[in-house]
């Protein structure tokens, strides 16, 4: 999948499964980071590495989430200032073509009394 935003409700679709692989994929990445974190305790119990692996995990996937809480925060300001922007300078074209329309439309007015 190419990560860019489709339309419809098959886009919708295709979205929500591709995020859903990506945070599996971010699980899996969390859990073998945990087993590789824990890897040289060789003194740990089972349930102590059990233990501390589930808290590697929790902590990383809540991290992540906080992240993309933080991006999706920022880019929907990005899109508001990038929208008022667009506006603004959609307006001052318009204005400027309207000027530029109504001086060459005196001129020609102005040629047609002379």
């Amino acid at each position: 999948m190419t990560g860019l935003p489709r339309r419809g409700p098959d886009g919708a679709l295709a979205n929500e499964v591709e995020g859903y692989l990506l945070w599996q994929a971010r699980i899996a990445e969390a859990e073998q980071r945990a087993r590789a974190f824990v890897a040289p305790m060789d003194w740990l119990t089972t349930a102590q590495r059990e233990e501390i692996e589930r808290r590697y995990v929790t902590d990383t996937l809540h991290r992540a989430r906080a992240d993309l809480e933080r991006i999706a925060s920022r880019c929907a300001s990005l899109r508001t200032e990038y929208e008022r922007r667009y506006n603004t300078l959609r307006v001052r074209c318009v204005a400027v073509t309207l000027a530029v329309c109504a001086g060459w439309m005196a001129v020609a007015a102005l040629l047609l009394v002379l």
